[in-house]
C-alpha cells in the first residue's frame, strides 16, 4: 500500500521543464528544413560571456546578408558615423561671359548611395518621392551659375572606384534585378528602375508600361496583352549588353505586375540623365555622352602606397550625402546590397587609397584580426553577402556581435538592427507579444540559405548574442525561416 501511495505521489509531481537543448532538439525533429539541411548556432550571454548553447559553431556556412554585419561594423570604425560622400560635376574652366562651357563636363561619382528618393533619417515604410530629385538639385546649381551651353558632351565618371561591377560569386541571373545592381561610384536612384505592366482598356489590347523614373534610356518592346480572366503573368527578357528589353505575358484589370530592374551601366545612365535634366532647364548640350571607368590594370600600375589621384577642375555643382550612420541604418535594416558594396569600397579608398573589392577585403581582414576573429573562421568575396562563395562560422558572427556590444559604438550599432515586429526585414516576423521588439537582428536569404544573427533581450537589462545559419535545406524559404524563428523564441527562456 505504501509503495502504491509513493508511486501515485511521484506521478502527481509536475514534469521537469525541458532544457534548452531538448527544446531545440524537438524543434529540429519537427522541421524538415533543419532535418535535411546543415545548420549551426552559437548563443552567448553578454553579461557573463558564457556560451549558453552551440552546435556546429566552428563550421563554415554561407551567411547571405548576415555578412552585412561585418561591413557595417567596419564602416563605423574606419569611417565614423558622421562621414559623408561627395558627388561633383566638374568642368575644365568656368563658363565664359556668354555662359558657354567648352570641353565638356564630368559627372564625378563619389560612391554616394543616396542619389535617390529616400528620405533620411530612416523611417519604416515604402520609399516615396522623386527618384530624380538629387539630380535635379545638381542641374539647378549648374543653371544658377549662368550656364547656357555645354560643348564637348558629358562624361559619366565612376573612376573613384575600380570598375568591378559584379563581385566574384554573384549569379548572372541576379544581375538583371535591383538586388544585383552593378557596383559603380556613380549611381542614381539605387541603380535600378521600376517597370510596371498594367491592363489596357479592354481584353486583347496591349498592356500599358510605366517606367519610374520616366527616363527612356532603354528601348522596351511591349508584347504583353490584356486579358479578362486567368492569372496575370509577366516575363522580362533582357540580354546582357543590350539596351533593348522585351516584356511578354498577360495581365488582368487591377492585377498589374511590376519588376524592379538594375541599371546595367550606371555611369553612362547618369550622364545621359544629366544631359536630359540640363536640356529641360534650357541648357544646350552638344557632344557625346561617354563614360570613364578605372580599370584594374591602372591600379596595378600604381607605386606601392600611391593612391588614386584626386580629380581636379572647376566645381559646377556639388552634393554631400547624409551622415554615414543614417545611410547604414537604412541599408542594414532593409538589407541593401549595393549600398554595402559602395560603403566597403569607400572604406578601402579612404584607408588604402584604392576603391577596389580586393582593398576592401584586405581592410576587412585587418579589422577582424584586431577584434580577434581567426582567419580560418571566414572567407569573404563581397561586402553584401550576395556572393554564394562567402563562408563564415556562427562563432565568428557572435564574436563580432559581442565586440560591437561592448564597444564605443554600441548604441548606434544596436540602432542598425532590424527590430522584430517593427521595421526592416523583420517587420513581419516576431510579431507575437512575447517576442515583439525583443529581437534586434540581421536577416540573410539566398537560395538554400537562411540566416539570422543579432541580439535577444530575454529580460530587461539581460541580452543574448546569437547566430543561426541554415544551409542546403532543400525546401522553400518559409519552413527554414520558421525553424530559425522558433529557435529564437526558445531562447527567450534559456536554462
Amino acid at each position: 500500500m505504501l509503495a502504491l501511495v509513493l508511486l501515485v505521489a511521484v506521478a502527481a509531481l509536475p514534469a521537469s521543464p525541458a532544457s534548452l537543448a531538448d527544446r531545440i532538439a524537438a524543434l529540429e525533429r519537427a522541421s524538415p528544413a533543419a532535418r535535411h539541411g546543415f545548420w549551426g548556432i552559437q548563443v552567448m550571454d553578454l553579461d557573463t560571456g558564457k556560451i549558453l548553447y552551440q552546435r556546429n559553431s566552428g563550421k563554415l556556412f554561407v551567411p547571405a546578408s548576415n555578412l552585412k554585419l561585418f561591413t557595417a561594423a567596419l564602416a563605423l570604425f574606419r569611417l565614423g558615423p558622421d562621414y559623408r560622400f561627395r558627388t561633383r560635376i566638374l568642368a575644365a574652366s568656368p563658363p565664359d561671359e556668354n555662359g558657354v562651357i567648352r570641353g565638356g563636363i564630368r559627372f564625378l561619382g563619389g560612391g554616394d548611395p543616396t542619389l535617390s528618393a529616400r528620405e533620411f533619417p530612416y523611417e519604416p515604410g515604402p520609399v516615396r518621392g522623386d527618384p530624380l530629385a538629387p539630380l535635379a538639385e545638381l542641374a539647378d546649381q549648374i543653371a544658377a551659375r549662368g550656364v547656357r551651353r555645354i560643348e564637348g558632351g558629358i562624361v559619366g565618371d565612376d573612376s573613384l572606384y575600380v570598375w568591378e561591377p559584379y563581385p566574384q560569386g554573384w549569379d548572372q541571373d541576379d544581375t538583371a534585378w535591383e538586388y544585383g545592381a552593378p557596383v559603380s561610384a556613380l549611381t542614381l536612384h539605387d541603380g535600378a528602375f521600376r517597370l510596371s505592366v498594367i491592363a489596357g482598356k479592354k481584353p486583347g489590347a496591349p498592356a500599358r508600361l510605366i517606367l519610374k523614373p520616366p527616363l527612356e534610356y532603354y528601348t522596351v518592346h511591349n508584347h504583353a496583352v490584356t486579358v479578362s480572366r486567368g492569372e496575370s503573368r509577366i516575363r522580362v527578357e533582357w540580354p546582357l549588353g543590350s539596351r533593348e528589353i522585351h516584356v511578354w505575358g498577360k495581365v488582368r484589370p487591377r492585377a498589374g505586375r511590376a519588376r524592379i530592374l538594375a541599371v546595367r551601366d550606371p555611369a553612362h545612365y547618369a550622364a545621359w540623365a544629366l544631359a536630359r535634366a540640363l536640356r529641360e532647364r534650357g541648357i544646350a548640350v552638344t557632344g557625346e555622352i561617354r563614360v570613364r571607368h578605372r580599370w584594374m590594370h591602372e591600379v596595378e600600375d600604381l607605386e606601392e602606397g600611391e593612391g588614386v589621384p584626386e580629380p581636379r577642375g572647376f566645381v559646377l555643382a556639388e552634393r554631400r550625402s547624409p551622415p554615414l550612420y543614417e545611410i547604414l541604418q537604412f541599408a542594414h535594416k532593409e538589407s541593401r546590397n549595393l549600398d554595402m558594396e559602395l560603403i566597403a569600397r569607400q572604406v578601402a579608398l579612404v584607408r588604402r587609397g584604392i576603391g577596389s573589392r580586393a582593398a576592401a577585403l584586405e581592410e576587412m581582414k585587418e579589422f577582424l584580426a584586431e577584434i580577434g576573429v581567426p582567419e580560418d573562421d571566414y572567407r569573404f568575396f563581397d561586402a553584401s553577402g550576395l556572393s554564394s562563395l562567402n563562408l563564415v562560422t556562427p562563432r565568428a558572427i557572435v564574436k563580432l556581435l559581442s565586440f560591437m556590444y561592448l564597444s564605443r559604438e554600441r548604441d548606434g550599432w544596436l540602432g542598425l538592427m532590424a527590430v522584430g515586429g517593427e521595421d526592416g526585414t523583420l517587420r513581419y516576423r516576431f510579431r507575437e507579444a512575447a517576442a515583439r521588439h525583443r529581437v534586434l537582428a540581421k536577416t540573410g536569404t539566398l537560395t538554400g540559405v537562411s540566416a539570422l544573427s543579432g541580439y535577444l533581450e530575454i529580460r530587461p537589462g539581460r541580452m543574448l548574442a546569437f547566430s543561426i545559419l541554415l544551409n542546403n535545406y532543400g525546401t522553400r524559404t518559409a519552413p527554414a525561416r520558421k525553424f530559425i524563428d522558433e529557435v529564437v523564441k526558445a531562447l527567450l527562456k534559456p536554462d
